[in-house]
């Protein structure tokens, strides 16, 4: 519990997308989020997209490709969910570029150990997505 800012979440990620319709279709459709709010002009629209299962939201800007670095606008985020090996294989046939395949990553963590199944895409616009699930 967050005893400085208490109720402190994350109420949503950020992400410009070069290609608006294509990243949402990936999202929506390929990824199965549900809209939740959108607004803007063209070449300047939003939407925002549940992520499902109480997770909170994605928000999507439109923005040209001169406005992206490389890698998105972002490291990476992670999605937890019940099946690693099938989100991963949900990503790519929904056109994502594969970059970690799934697989199981024991800590030596504190203060408990943890094994982890992660898999990493790149969606859209080069933005790692990893799909988490702690074992």
């Amino acid at each position: 519990m967050n005893t400085k800012i208490p109720g402190l979440g994350i109420a949503h990620l950020a992400l410009k997308a070069s290609d608006f319709e294509k990243s949402l279709a990936f999202y929506r459709d390929g990824l199965g989020m549900t809209p939740y709010l959108s607004w803007g002009d063209p070449g300047k629209r939003i939407q925002m997209l549940k992520f499902g299962d109480g997770a909170g939201i994605l928000e999507l800007f439109e923005a040209p490709t001169e406005q992206l670095p490389d890698m998105g606008r972002y490291v990476h985020f992670a999605y937890s969910v019940e099946n690693v090996e099938k989100a991963y294989e949900t990503a790519l046939a929904a056109g994502a570029k594969p970059l970690t395949p799934p697989k199981s990553v024991p800590l030596n963590s504190e203060p408990r150990r943890v094994t982890l199944n992660i898999a990493f895409v790149l969606g859209p616009d080069n933005e790692q997505i990893e799909f988490f699930k702690e074992v």
